[in-house]
């Protein structure tokens, strides 16, 4: 009896532990050649089979032979067969179906990805690698696609395939690394991960580095998802924002954690994004707020790193839903003219198995050398910069979220610690660069490679470094030899200004430096102003229990403080909760506490807030000339005895406006300050009027400037300040 197939012993033992780097050799249909008898032998491995067949063009059906216990299935033709298309019908003791042989069809990537990949060029990645939705010829299913160059063998485990490591192995590209297969049948639901033979024989089970949607935490399948098809309806917008310079603009930023932001009536840990842009909407509208800046939504395995440990980089968290709802959270968002920036982590990655981490048994994403690839802050694993297919996986995972869902702006987390080789590292714990430098020269170029994509390809959209070191250049231009990101968080200021305001007001005088120093440096970079959730937990206390004195000064000195941010030059940034009063720090585990606003003084702070954001976007005063000098000027710091801070601010264009400050409880009457031009100021803003849970002092509503001249300028006004309070003026006419 002829044998069913010229397979070798070893050969069907390769199929059966899945040890092929490239199983199109062995299973589909293989013509034999002349000393067979031209014939043609299929060859299909499906354990749970207990028959199977080839159905042929004309509805037929050739019964294949069961050569082995394990589940190979095989076919020979006769003699002089011509090859053939054909499906599999398959029946178990459960189920049965039928589908075209995935080792039937040819490569699916082109040569061009590969090219690109290997380059680190191919900043569209997400297009091609991960599982995508595909079309190979007139047969529809999904492409399975997997960067690991060190694997001896990788297959595609699912919820298809019993999670079956034997059932679907994959074709390696040669040098590139990339292993594909194409699977016919498979449809958005469907639960899968990569299973990879290491070189030293080990099996690992991986999530999909580039799969667009997550199993709930704290199961760590990918999920097969199709984002494309969307119906969009934020034009309008998309459109405006591609002429709008943010420098120029006015930015006021609410940083918000979107899982702590409401809680649900019922028992889910998580609202939905559904629910969340129903009730945020509103609010930000209400507010005033230009943008809300979402803390990391990439799917992450640990809910109290707040989405700072990555490990789904195209993938939403499914703590909120599909990637579908995230797709209409942002477009409402975008129709209620509120821009969107994500929180965005390139600077390490958690160690998780399932995870980056020794992703093809050898350190692939980070470095091998522990002074390299890990973080000594957060027990982390740090990227490998100088690898070409690492920037390109991460500068593609940047562009992702503005291309896919029109994300308006990145903050990138933790810049620092990826510029400097010997970030919170000892001497003899970092290695330098080939220079000798410490500058970690491969993610300087990751960075600037970013930058340079998002500007050109995506105008109007905005990258912001979290930075807090002096780093020069960090938002100078490309040309000019900067990183390129659009703004910088001015953590100086947050520092220099909080340690001012925490002081008793009695003391002050003697610390006016704090205020004033970061004029000095304002302009160095273009500055956003940030009190973020890193201020308001892990003992930092909230902004209001910060603040000294009794429970009146402590509100006065929150809306001294809110309405010095929001007057100083640079953009804003808020985290949720503060423009509450909230008197607790931020809890990840729970809601704001919103009761509070049953109460006149934090009510009071909100609607400060909402005042606050109306004037910078009214009067270009407070915007236009934000990252330039010409757009502020002291009036007086001098008067450390009564503690009283003065400046102005300009438009540029003919407008301007002055802003005074007293920093402690004594009401000041008849202070005398320079101010820019001679008639009727208006009294726009008075933190201490009643609206705001003040006591209502202050200059009823305007005063006439004086013909005399003070502090340079050629004007003066008498005005009563009212105790720990702000006083903004305009004048009544001007342009």
């Amino acid at each position: 009896m002829k044998s069913p197939t010229i397979l070798t012993r070893d050969e069907i033992e390769s199929i059966e532990h899945a040890r092929l780097s490239d199983p199109f050799i062995f299973l589909g249909m293989h013509p034999l050649g002349g000393s067979h008898g031209n014939r043609l032998e299929v060859r299909a491995f499906c354990p749970p089979a207990v028959e199977m067949s080839i159905g042929t063009a004309d509805g037929g059906l050739l019964p294949m032979l069961r050569v082995t216990d394990s589940g190979l299935f095989t076919w020979m033709s006769a003699p002089n067969t011509d090859p053939f298309r054909y499906t599999l019908h398959v029946r178990t003791e459960e189920s049965s179906w039928e589908t075209r042989d995935p080792y039937s069809f040819l490569p699916q990537l082109g040569e061009l990805d590969l090219h690109l990949l290997a380059e680190g060029n191919h900043y569209r990645l997400y297009e091609r690698l991960g599982a995508r939705v595909w079309t190979a010829g007139d047969t529809g299913g999904v492409l399975f696609s997997v960067w690991a160059p060190n694997a001896s063998a990788v297959s595609v485990i699912a919820s298809f395939n019993d999670w079956d490591r034997r059932r679907h192995p994959m074709r390696t590209r040669g040098s590139t690394g990339v292993w594909e297969l194409f699977v016919p049948g498979v449809s958005p639901g469907d639960l899968y991960k990569y299973s990879i033979l290491t070189g030293a024989g080990d099996v690992l089970e991986k999530s999909d580095p580039l799969g667009l949607c997550s199993e709930f935490r704290p199961r760590t399948a990918s999920v097969v998802a199709d984002i494309s098809g969307f119906a969009w309806t934020d034009g309008d917008w998309m459109e405006r924002r591609k002429g709008r310079d943010p420098c120029t603009s006015p930015l006021s930023i609410y940083e918000m954690h979107a899982g702590s932001w409401k809680g649900t009536p019922d028992w889910r840990d998580f609202t939905s994004w559904e629910e969340l842009a129903d009730s945020l909407v509103p609010y930000l509208r209400e507010t005033g707020f230009t943008h809300v800046e979402l803390m990391p939504v990439m799917e992450h395995p640990f809910d109290g790193s707040w989405g700072y440990q990555t490990l789904g980089y195209f993938a939403p968290t499914s703590r909120l839903g599909s990637p579908w709802d995230f797709h209409r959270f942002v477009d409402r968002l975008h129709n209620a003219s509120i821009g969107v920036i994500l929180d965005w982590a390139p600077a390490h990655f958690p160690s998780d198995p399932s995870g980056l981490a020794r992703f093809d048994g050898t350190c692939l994403y980070e470095h091998e050398d522990p002074r390299m690839g890990t973080h000594p802050d957060w027990a982390t694993l740090v990227f490998n910069y100088d690898r070409n297919e690492v920037r390109n996986f991460l500068v593609a995972s940047g562009l992702f979220w503005l291309d896919k869902y029109h994300i308006d702006g990145l903050r990138v987390d933790a810049v620092a610690s990826m510029l400097y080789l010997d970030y919170s590292r000892k001497e003899g714990e970092w290695i330098p660069n080939v220079y000798g430098g410490r500058e970690n020269l491969g993610a300087m170029e990751f960075i600037k490679t970013l930058n340079s994509r998002v500007s050109r390809d995506f105008p109007g959209a905005m990258t912001i470094a979290e930075e807090s070191t002096a780093w020069p250049g960090v938002t100078a231009g490309l040309d000019d030899g900067g990183l390129g990101f659009t703004f910088k968080w001015n953590m100086g200021w947050m520092h220099d200004t909080l340690s001012f305001f925490q002081k008793e007001p009695v003391h002050r005088k003697f610390h006016i430096n704090d205020l004033t120093f970061s004029l000095l440096y304002a302009y160095s970079e273009k500055f956003i102003l940030p009190f973020s959730h890193d201020e308001v937990v892990h003992g930092k206390a909230s902004l209001l229990s910060k603040c000294p004195g009794d429970r009146w000064q402590k509100f006065a000195n929150l809306r001294l403080l809110l309405t010095y941010q929001w007057a100083h030059p640079g953009k804003k940034l808020l985290f949720m909760g503060s423009e509450l009063g909230q008197w607790t720090e931020w809890d990840h585990g729970s809601e704001l506490e919103w009761d509070l606003l049953r109460y006149s003084e934090h009510s009071g702070i909100k609607r400060l807030v909402s005042d606050l954001n109306t004037i910078i976007s009214a009067d270009p005063a407070f915007h236009r000339l934000d990252c330039s000098p010409e757009g502020f000027r002291w009036i007086d710091f001098n008067d450390s005895h009564a503690t009283v801070v003065s400046f102005a601010r300009f438009s540029g264009a003919g407008r301007h406006a002055v802003c005074v400050f007293n920093m402690t409880p004594v009401v000041r009457e008849d202070y005398l300050i320079g101010v820019p031009s001679a008639g009727t100021y208006l009294e726009i803003l008075n933190t201490d009027s009643e609206i705001y849970g003040g006591s209502g002092k202050g200059n009823l509503g305007r005063v006439e400037s004086r013909p005399y001249g003070m502090h340079g300028l050629p004007c003066s006004v008498s005005l009563t300040l009212p105790p720990l309070a702000a006083v903004v003026l305009q004048p009544e006419r001007q342009e």
